[in-house]
């Protein structure tokens, strides 16, 4: 059994819905586990009287979820066309997997939601891409062989899978937008197993 690592942050409770989506994905395909995880809200890198377990959803990631993971999906909302400053931080402190090389040839992907159709949705999965890129991560995306991907009015883009949760922070997934997680995970799992079948050729 094979783990990919779902790691997200999320504060109005899209991305987590997207989240358990892509999970669904990953499950789809035989012998690959999904692994659930957030990381804490920023104030409490600094807060020692912060309990260490959130009281509610996924528990906190570790850098021994990401080492031991097979493969890993990032998502979190945009903040100003960029990852927020939560996750950011996590991934400031993994400077010890780089270092040893825990992450290279794993494979990788992103998603991400935004107020508006324009609100950096592509920017930010770029900017989550970067540190991946860092620690050799092989990223893959969303080909267009997903027609999802030409049909939808809302989230959805060749980066990774998106959604549009209104300036108000009120509308729920589309159909389209729910495709799409499920597609990304899939092509995640999938692409986890050939490359580890092609390690015991």
């Amino acid at each position: 059994m094979s783990t990919i690592l779902v790691l997200y942050y999320s504060r109005s409770g899209h991305c987590e819905k997207m989240a358990h989506l892509v999970c669904r994905g990953i499950e789809s395909i035989a012998d690959m586990n999904a692994q659930l995880r957030t990381v804490p809200p920023l104030k409490t890198y600094n807060d020692p009287t912060h309990e260490p377990i959130p009281t509610s959803g996924a528990p906190y990631a570790t850098l021994e979820d990401l080492a031991h993971a097979d493969g890993l999906c990032l998502g979190c909302p945009t903040h100003f066309g960029n990852m927020p400053a939560p996750m950011k931080a996590f991934w400031d402190n993994t400077t010890s997997l780089w270092k040893s090389g825990a992450l290279i040839d794993k494979v990788a992907g992103v998603f991400t939601s935004t107020g508006s159709l324009h609100g950096g949705q592509e920017t930010t999965l770029i900017t989550m891409m970067l540190p991946l890129l860092h620690h050799g991560m092989i990223m893959v995306g969303l080909p267009y062989s997903e027609h999802t991907l030409l049909s939808t009015r809302s989230g959805g883009t060749p980066y990774g899978a998106t959604h549009v949760a209104g300036s108000q922070g009120d509308l729920d997934l589309t159909e389209d937008e729910k495709t799409l997680c499920i597609a990304l995970g899939t092509r995640i799992a999938l692409k986890t197993q050939q490359l580890q079948s092609s390690k015991l050729d």
